[in-house]
Parts: structure tokens; C-alpha cells; sequence
């Protein structure tokens, strides 16, 4: 098996048991847990990719405590892309979940300006619940408003001009 057919079974894999992960009740979230070890157990120990998908499985079985150091590992070690884009989200969801919004702030804001893809409604939701956690609630809305427009079937530019007017300066 060549490392390239490696790496596609060992996503199809992964993708697998996030795709079954319905089938384990809270009561056997450390079933869940064990399963996504054993595939990270077959990657390089440096592998950036992980100690994200252990994250995730903390993050999804409700322990955004365990959850953030290791998506913080994963960016430490180099995790980038499309990857790196969803462990910035979840990590920002996590600190906000524990109390810490401000640093899902500044970990989200720069994500505004990034390269686009299919992940630009989850940023912005994601960091408009960091902003409403500090109070920010206008700017918040102003984010969610923006991202739900270009989906309405008519009103794009209202709502769009809307979303703008809620953090436009008074005159």
C-alpha cells in the first residue's frame, strides 16, 4: 500500500467513525473516544491532525476542558488549511464555552479576511457567539445578519445594509 493510498483509508476511516458517532450515547462517549485513539495511534507522532481529531471527540462529547489544549497542540504543530480553519472555530466555540470569549475573538477576527470556502457562515456564527458572550451582542448580530443575507431569496441588500448599520458609526 503506497503512503497515498495509506492516508486515504485512514481518512475514509475517520470519517467513518465521525459518521457512526450518533451511535454512541453519552453514556459511551469514552467508546467513541477510544475509537478515534486507536486511529490517531496509526499517524506519526508529530502528526498535527492527531491531536485535532482527539479534540474534536473531547469537544463532542462535551469536554471543552480536555478539548482546547490539544486543538491548541494541533496548531502548534503546523495544522493549516481546511483543518486548521475548523480547529480555530471549535477552539474559539470551546474557550467561549469555558468562560475565556475574548481569546475566541482574537483567534476568529482575523479568520474575516482569510481566503473564503465553506466554513465562512460557521466563523462568523461561531464569533458573534464570542461577542454576544462579551456583551457585544450589535456586533454579533451585524456578523450573523451579513452571513444568513447572500441565503435569503430576496432582501439580500437590506438585510446586507442592515448588518452594516448596526456597527456603522452614528453620524
Amino acid at each position: 500500500m503506497t503512503a497515498e493510498t495509506a492516508a486515504a483509508d485512514w481518512e475514509e476511516r475517520v470519517t467513518a467513525a465521525w459518521a457512526g458517532f450518533d451511535d454512541h450515547p453519552q453514556d459511551r462517549a469514552a467508546d467513541f473516544r477510544a475509537v478515534i485513539d486507536g486511529l490517531v495511534a496509526e499517524l506519526p507522532a508529530d502528526s498535527p491532525v492527531g491531536p485535532f481529531e482527539q479534540a474534536c471527540a473531547w469537544d463532542s462529547t462535551g469536554h471543552s476542558d480536555k478539548a482546547v489544549p490539544l486543538y491548541r497542540e494541533a496548531l502548534a504543530r503546523g495544522l493549516d488549511g481546511y483543518r486548521g480553519r475548523r480547529a480555530k472555530i471549535q477552539l474559539s466555540s470551546s474557550l467561549r464555552n469555558l468562560g475565556q470569549a475574548e481569546e475566541g475573538v482574537k483567534l476568529l477576527t482575523p479568520e474575516l479576511d482569510g481566503p473564503s470556502d465553506e466554513l465562512d457562515d460557521a466563523v462568523r456564527a461561531t464569533l458573534a457567539l464570542c461577542l454576544a458572550s462579551l456583551g457585544r451582542e450589535r456586533e454579533g448580530l451585524s456578523l450573523v445578519l451579513g452571513a444568513l443575507a447572500p441565503h435569503l431569496p430576496r432582501y439580500q441588500r437590506s438585510m446586507a445594509n442592515y448588518a452594516r448599520l448596526l456597527v456603522a458609526p452614528e453620524k
